[in-house]
């Protein structure tokens, strides 16, 4: 199959301030909009299924009801992607899950709020893997359909990336906002830990859970990441950097390696880089990290058994084998355990900060390689762990194209609080690097 074939097709990236400033005006009204993203989903839904809960006639009214306000809000009429794992007062949160199909909560999650106060709504709920851990949904890759979008936030992901939306929102405990970017061939920007509000959103590991954002540019994940934080936190336009970025690459990880054609292409991405002025060095993490995948996976499964047991002591029929298997792991660990990991956690924290001494920020894959050709299995996340064990703040951007027409992506990463300055280099790099999407 050639990628001119495989592409979604998406609206020009980086536009959704211009949206917005065209919603304000009047020059394009929110039920237009709308409209225009319901003929999209009516496209290739049944195929992509990114969505758990779409209603149109829904979707029109409160588009409907923007038009008739006073103009206000950096997310005016601006329909949002909304993983169906954060409270919805008017649509259910099921959370992936057969043991709470329907379940309706009573209010929303406080990034939901947000989104609302901006002027924006959510268009539906979006897929998530149950619980958002590693079982998959039936969403498919827009790029193609028999290969995985990734998770948990796969129908963010798929979303954005078939030109549904303009924006999502997911969460991220290890890899499942800059994977699903990445195999999707959209921006994923996973925040400083608690950067965005994630009450109202159903737990899995309080210490590593995040909310993300999925955008078709670094700047439009930037403007609606702006609008979800605290006020003045995030500028709504970013600031050009005065020079080109300095950018350490890691390779690999310890506990992992890349498949040779994403490395390969991982170099060629660097390689535009440094020709477009910017600094790339090699490192290498210090031994103090080699186990930090089994630190994360320590503190992620112990929060994880005892946040979801209580309802697997109800639902363990109906749990998948994966989620069964986890809870009982993480109930076999002891605090002893636990505490040792958190502290560890907190030591590599530390540690971390010197590898951005001499660096903007540092490069790697977001996955070992394209989506898999499956649709039994997510992809693997452990390129993300180390970044979602410390709570840096990440950012992924697409890069190519596999010979199998599937997108490629490079992970930026930064030290905690610095997530402008990531966005930045972010922005600079997806210029460098210029991926045009193949229209079909």
């Amino acid at each position: 199959m050639s990628s001119n074939s495989s592409a979604p097709k998406l609206a020009r990236a980086g536009d959704l301030k211009a949206t917005v400033e065209a919603l304000l005006d009047g020059t394009l009204t929110a039920r237009a909009y709308c409209e225009s993203c319901l003929a999209r989903f009516r496209a290739n839904e049944a195929v992509i299924k990114a969505w758990v809960t779409l209603n149109q006639d829904r979707a029109r009214a409160i588009a409907a009801t923007r038009d008739v306000r006073d103009a206000q809000g950096l997310l005016h009429g601006i329909p949002v992607g909304v993983k169906d794992l954060f409270d919805t007062d008017d649509l259910p949160t099921e959370m992936g899950s057969p043991a709470f199909v329907g379940n309706q909560p009573a209010k929303n999650a406080q990034v939901v709020d947000r989104i609302i106060a901006a002027g924006g709504y959510a268009l539906g709920k979006t897929v998530t893997t149950e619980f958002a851990f590693m079982h998959p949904a039936e969403t498919r890759n827009p790029w193609n359909p028999r290969h995985t979008p990734g998770g948990s936030s796969s129908g963010s992901a798929a979303a954005v990336a078939a030109g549904h939306v303009p924006v999502a929102i997911g969460t991220q405990t290890n890899g499942s906002v800059i994977r699903p970017a990445a195999y999707c061939g959209v921006v994923g920007f996973k925040p400083t830990l608690d950067t965005l509000p994630i009450q109202g959103a159903l737990p899995f590991a309080q210490t590593l859970d995040h909310v993300g954002v999925f955008a078709r540019s670094v700047a439009d994940a930037a403007y609606f990441t702006a609008c979800l934080a605290e006020s003045g936190e995030f500028a709504a336009d970013l600031d050009a950097l005065s020079r080109p970025p300095k950018v350490a690459v890691l390779p690999r990880f310890p506990w992992n390696s890349a498949e040779r054609d994403a490395a390969a292409q991982l170099q060629a991405t660097l390689a535009r880089l440094t020709a477009a002025g910017t600094e790339v060095k090699a490192i290498d993490l210090p031994d103090d990290f080699e186990d930090a995948k089994r630190v994360h996976r320590t503190i992620m499964y112990y929060e994880g058994a005892r946040e979801h047991a209580p309802r697997q002591a109800v639902h363990r029929r109906v749990f998948s084998t994966e989620l069964n298997a986890a809870i009982d792991e993480g109930l076999a660990m002891s605090h002893d355990e636990y505490r040792a990991a958190l502290a560890k956690r907190a030591a590599l924290a530390e540690l971390a900060l010197d590898l951005f001494a001499d660096c903007d920020a540092i490069a790697s894959l977001p996955a070992p390689g394209a989506a898999p050709a499956s649709l039994d299995m997510t992809g693997d996340p452990s390129f993300c762990t180390l970044w979602t064990l410390l709570g840096f703040p990440a950012i992924t951007i697409p890069t190519g194209l596999s010979d199998a027409g599937l997108p490629y992506g490079i992970q930026l990463a930064g030290p905690a609080r610095e997530d402008i300055r990531l966005l930045r280099v972010a922005r600079w790099c997806e210029a460098a690097v210029a991926f045009e999407r193949p229209s079909r």
